[in-house]
């Protein structure tokens, strides 16, 4: 399994437009989901304070914390 890196900051003395901030999505107990490498799944834990969720693709259960990358809401 691999980390994503951190997003990089954008530099006031760059030529090159900043990229628009991703807005971060609330997944309640229950919600359908779609992940980019699991597929199809069902959230069955929020972790509040850790900003983190448990989510069952049906052959594998994960956990996936905040920003979300990958995962969507359906």
């Amino acid at each position: 399994m691999t980390k994503e890196s951190a997003p990089r900051r954008h530099l006031p003395t760059s030529p090159f437009k900043a990229r628009p901030l991703r807005e971060v999505e609330d997944f309640a107990l229950g919600d359908r989901v779609s992940h980019d490498r699991y597929g199809l799944g069902t959230i069955t834990a929020v972790e509040l304070a850790g900003g983190a969720v448990l989510a069952d693709f049906g052959t594998v259960e994960t956990r996936v914390v905040s920003p979300y990358y990958g995962l969507h809401k359906l």
